[in-house]
């Protein structure tokens, strides 16, 4: 969902997802639900001695609620911010920290493959929700000396709930992070110490299907709690799991592979002239099974012209319409030297299925999300791309 940025620490954005916005009044409301028990705990672990119906009157357990869900949000940047601050000492720049339905995400530009260097980032977010637990916990004790009688029963007494709620959460946050449930902090734990002795991608492998197995423990335990949460964390965990093990199966399968390698070379191109009817490039992509035509103009690249620029047009109407009031001229292109993951990154990114290749402003070939599943294919029957047709000049 769409995010907008509220600031900014060390350099880093700090962005808001709308779900935010949407699990902050849940959890103010769950914890003003819960201000009772969890105050009932705190005074027999403690001897807190919180005083139970000051604070479940008139709105006092919703104020505490959203004063305790802000708070542990903040605890939530902290940690991400001690991942961050971790990956930049590396060399790692940080895109974003990002607050969302189930916490926070760190944005890095790309993930150490030093599996010290993993092992440092991943452990610093854990540590930050254990100083800030402690943290909690001795204000939590000074509380009383410092407020004393200068402040309300009220006053006192929400306080003393706040910090104590903040000091167990966050070292409770500390404990779960660490399960290696894969891509949680502790499931990159796991793989920076299996990495340490076989291939990285390897060790991703396994490190996804531990997190799995625990993302479908967690559901299940959730299914049988009646707990949405934990079941949407579930989800998420065995969804990033599965996508961050693709990728990096696929850079280390790609690893040394070009653009060049892969894409289907200009002699072998299916081309449109700007001049074609709408209605004859629609027939040719049933009868040819393309969905996309780079458009040549005197041999020279005008634009590049899809299904969907052809759906605009209304059936009836195809034939008085030519490629030229269709094609995209606002063109992405990749040169032929480009590493293949450069490419399936720019196609994530942009969210298309096709990049034009360009030497020198001519166009040399295509290479498509079809290119790059069949090479996957090949890569992984045989374990290489023919190195004999490396280096190949392109057309």
């Amino acid at each position: 969902m769409k995010s907008f940025r509220i600031g900014s620490l060390f350099g880093i954005p700090i962005k808001l997802d709308l779900t935010f916005l949407l699990v902050l009044p849940l959890f103010a409301y769950l914890i003003g639900a819960q201000v009772e028990p969890i105050t009932g705990v705190l005074n027999d672990v403690w001897d807190a001695g919180i005083a139970t119906e000051a604070l479940t009157t008139g709105v006092t357990p919703w104020i505490l609620g959203l004063v305790a869900a802000i708070g542990l949000f903040v605890g939530v940047v902290l940690h991400e911010l001690g991942h961050s601050l971790t990956a930049q000492r590396y060399g790692f720049p940080i895109d974003s920290i990002t607050l969302w339905l189930f916490g926070g995400i760190a944005a890095l530009s790309e993930m150490p493959e030093n599996w010290r260097q993993e092992l440092n980032i991943a452990i610093a977010g854990p540590i930050v929700s254990v100083l800030i637990g402690i943290v909690s916990y001795s204000l939590f004790l000074l509380t009383p000396s410092v407020l004393g009688d200068a402040a309300s029963a009220a006053t006192l007494n929400g306080a003393l709930f706040v910090l104590g709620y903040l000091a167990v959460l966050n070292v409770a946050l500390a404990i779960f992070n660490m399960l290696p449930a894969f891509p949680m902090d502790g499931g990159r734990v796991l793989r920076a110490l299996l990495a340490r002795n076989q291939p990285y991608a390897q060790a991703t492998q396994q490190a996804a299907n531990v997190g799995k197995l625990f993302a479908l423990l967690m559901g299940l335990f959730g299914l049988f709690a009646f707990n949405i949460i934990l079941i949407g964390i579930a989800f998420f965990v065995y969804i990033g799991a599965s996508s961050e093990a693709q990728q990096v199966t696929m850079k280390a399968a790609f690893e040394g592979v070009t653009v060049s390698d892969i894409m289907t070379r200009s002699r072998d191109l299916h081309t449109v002239s700007p001049q074609t009817s709408v209605a004859d490039l629609v027939r040719r992509m049933f009868s040819e099974r393309h969905t996309g035509y780079p458009v040549l103009e005197n041999g020279h690249l005008a634009g590049l012209v899809t299904l969907d620029d052809a759906q605009e047009i209304d059936p009836v109407e195809r034939d008085a319409y030519t490629v030229d009031d269709v094609m995209t001229t606002d063109l992405q292109t990749i040169e032929p030297d480009a590493d293949a993951m450069t490419a399936i990154e720019r196609m994530q990114q942009e969210n298309i299925g096709r990049l034009l290749v360009v030497d020198d402003g001519n166009l040399i070939g295509l290479i498509t999300r079809t290119d790059i599943m069949t090479a996957m294919d090949i890569i992984k029957q045989s374990g290489a791309i023919d190195p004999l047709e490396r280096g190949q000049p392109a057309d």
